[in-house]
């Protein structure tokens, strides 16, 4: 039996938009991915503030003040963040205690 894999044509964002519920890229080649933004829980904890400091790379989206990077391959491919329950509560306790 014969199969395929779909191929994930990439393209870089050209914007990126976060509200209290979704996360939202526009890519260079005319598509917007829309996703829950509690796929990524540091964006769910920060600040707007935060949520609006992005840099966009040919990849995707780096929060510096975050330390969260999402790229464009995983949201075209419907994948949420990987991180463990165990290493978010130590970047909450972190922010709590530097706050």
């Amino acid at each position: 039996m014969a199969s395929s894999t779909a191929e994930i044509r990439l393209s870089p964002p050209t914007s990126v938009n976060v509200t209290d519920d979704e996360l939202t890229v526009d890519l260079a080649d005319g598509r917007t991915i829309s996703v829950p933004l509690e796929w990524f829980p540091r964006l769910v904890h920060a600040t707007t503030k935060e949520r609006a400091n992005s840099k966009l790379s040919e990849d995707g989206i780096h929060w510096p003040d975050l330390d969260e990077d999402i790229s464009v391959e995983g949201l075209l491919a419907g994948r949420s963040s990987g991180e463990s329950q165990a290493s978010l509560k130590k970047w909450i306790d972190k922010r709590v205690k530097t706050a």
